[in-house]
């Protein structure tokens, strides 16, 4: 791997904010970086005031921000543009500054839609998913677009959880009890490296009942969730594939460069280990 330039006062910043500031996206960017010898560096933050973090990546000249939970919804009216995948799914992710034009942008939608493909899950496939946060609104709208219709969101809030399915055409109830389908899908924090790293999204005999375990949980790639399912023999898609997607369309965003499928393969590999 290249050593990294000397930051200096040309250096350029990206940077993330999140409730739960992981390091997979700082070693992912700043791996590439090196790589290709661009003189950017890459720092995650956290942030109880939203508002004035946004200000700074406009004040500072902060190229692009990774937005995460919990904060994707709330971004939004504090960007001066969204794209057509944000603005779709009102859920932002990423954030681009133009000379102090932010724009949002979501780029979990089009992983999931990739990951859809590649794995080959038919769209008559009946699904539940549960959440009805920002990322869930991307998972559910790509589900949605990719052709899935037979679909069940599952989240305790009775406001989000029934705008969410409305919206896109699919049930909804309040908790898992007695739901059944061949997919499921977890796009709550259930099973993240923190207070629930220890939970099962679905219990045993959902879990059991099903074919296919998809998890969003990056950190770990092995949730609770889908150690159950692998164990169990079920097609499993994991959260640190979503995560390399996304981040590669980020960092083309933040860019404009496309790396080589080798140099992805070893910022993921340097990232998720």
């Amino acid at each position: 791997m290249t050593t990294r330039l000397t930051i200096g006062r040309d250096t350029t910043l990206c940077m993330s904010l999140s409730g739960r500031p992981g390091s997979f996206g700082s070693r992912f960017h700043n791996h590439l970086y090196a790589a290709l010898g661009l003189d950017w560096i890459y720092k995650a933050f956290s942030t109880s005031d939203l508002p004035a973090a946004i200000g700074g990546v406009r004040a500072l000249g902060i190229r692009g921000c990774a937005i995460s939970m919990p904060f994707k919804e709330a971004v939004i009216p504090l960007l001066d543009a969204l794209a057509p995948s944000a603005r779709a799914i009102e859920s932002v992710n990423t954030i681009v500054n133009d000379d102090g034009r932010l724009t949002g942008h979501n780029t979990d939608y089009a992983a999931v839609r990739t990951l859809l493909e590649r794995h080959a899950i038919a769209p008559s496939t009946r699904f539940v998913l549960r959440g009805s946060g920002g990322m869930a609104k991307a998972v559910a709208t790509a589900l949605r677009d990719a052709g899935f219709r037979d679909g069940v969101i599952v989240a305790r809030n009775e406001t989000s959880g029934p705008a969410l399915a409305k919206a896109l055409g699919f049930a909804w109830q309040r908790d898992v009890a007695g739901v059944r389908a061949p997919m499921l899908v977890n796009v709550t924090p259930l099973g993240m490296t923190g207070p629930d790293a220890q939970a099962l999204a679905f219990d045993d005999e959902t879990i059991a009942a099903a074919e296919i375990a998809f998890d969003v949980v990056a950190m770990p790639p092995e949730t609770p969730f889908v150690a159950r399912a692998r164990a169990l023999g079920k097609k499993v898609i994991t959260g640190d594939e979503v995560i390399v997607l996304q981040a590669v369309d980020q960092f083309v965003l933040y860019t404009g460069i496309t790396p080589s499928p080798e140099q992805i393969a070893a910022a993921a590999r340097h990232a998720l280990t």
